[in-house]
């Protein structure tokens, strides 16, 4: 499903719980939707991400098809601007479900495993040009990174929280009568901090509760993801 963006207003103690962005994790973000008849298979081709070591898979449920009858339980008009800012960047005119961002850099079709498989896979081949750790230590996540090249630029460092998975009996529009499972829902994703790759990054993020996060840092504007950490 396809939308122009003219259509649209556009916008205690340390726990043993530790990440580090050395392995080339890849962040997959999907555009996605309850009200969105194309979108299930992609759900489930999100859902067979999870559990690979090399890839954080994150689902952003849009806002923008709930007048077809079903309002998005997940879905938030943040995501559908940040689904707007990669339109943006990228020098197109419309957006769509269900559409797949990975790395922040290659758009494909949310339900073509091939292409998404080999962007994946190409990414991971990219070298790093940042180390990134992250800690949990009681309400807080203790973040340091350094750069592995020069002239980075503008970097923007993200906190994202997620929930691990739920089932949604939907029962109008375009699903009506379907009972679809989605997988690390994402339910805040926010900026916490700039970085300009010149000098090593620490900082300290306050976290709600006890769920799982993902720290981001990616080019200023909706550039590449440069490095991420998963903390369960």
């Amino acid at each position: 499903m396809r939308i122009f963006l003219s259509s649209l207003a556009v916008l205690g103690a340390l726990s043993a719980t530790a990440a580090f962005a050395q392995d080339n994790k890849v962040v997959v973000e999907l555009y996605t939707s309850q009200g969105c008849s194309s979108c299930p298979p992609a759900d489930a081709l999100l859902a067979d991400l999870v559990g690979r070591d090399y890839v954080i898979p994150l689902a952003l449920h849009v806002d923008y098809w709930d007048y077809l009858g079903w309002k998005d339980e997940f879905g938030s008009r943040d995501f559908t601007a940040r689904q707007h800012g990669y339109a943006r960047a990228a020098n197109v005119e419309t957006v769509y479900t269900p559409q797949m961002v990975i790395a922040g850099t290659d758009h494909v079709i949310g339900s073509k495993a091939m292409a998404v498989m080999d962007h994946i896979a190409a990414q991971r081949a990219q070298t790093a040009q940042v180390g990134l750790n992250a800690v949990r230590d009681g309400q807080y996540i203790k973040i340091s990174a350094t750069p592995h090249a020069a002239g980075l630029g503008a970097m923007v460092v993200q906190l994202v929280h997620y929930h691990p998975e739920e089932t949604v009996a939907i029962r109008r529009g375009e699903n009506a009568g379907k009972s679809i499972s989605y997988v690390n829902i994402v339910t805040s994703w926010q900026v916490i901090g700039r970085w300009d790759g010149t000098s090593p990054l620490a900082m300290n993020a306050a976290v709600e509760g006890s769920g799982p996060a993902v720290i981001v840092i990616q080019k200023h504007q909706f550039g590449p993801i440069l490095a991420a950490v998963d903390l369960p």
